[in-house]
């Protein structure tokens, strides 16, 4: 629990100083495309997934439902994460 929190709050800063660049006060359930996530913006979230937690995203999980929010990609990290675990 306490490390998906962590994940959750790592996205929520990437997001908001890499990604978006935005000033605005995001928190891991904010609506990151009404906070201006975009597709440029998600290309480079997918990137920064890869290098920060060592999983890659399949193109059929790229859904508005799993890029909603940080918490939901965060889940999302975590789920491929302990399927790769043995």
């Amino acid at each position: 629990m306490l490390r998906a929190r962590l994940m959750e709050q790592e996205l929520t800063l990437l997001l908001r100083t890499e990604i978006l660049g935005t000033a605005e006060d995001l928190t891991p359930r904010s609506d990151l495309f009404a906070a201006g996530l975009d597709s440029m913006g998600i290309m480079q979230l997918l990137l920064s997934i890869e290098d920060r937690f060592g999983v890659a995203i399949d193109p059929a999980e790229l859904s508005r439902e799993n890029f909603s929010t940080a918490e939901k990609i965060a889940a999302l990290i975590a789920g491929k994460q302990a399927a790769a675990s043995p």
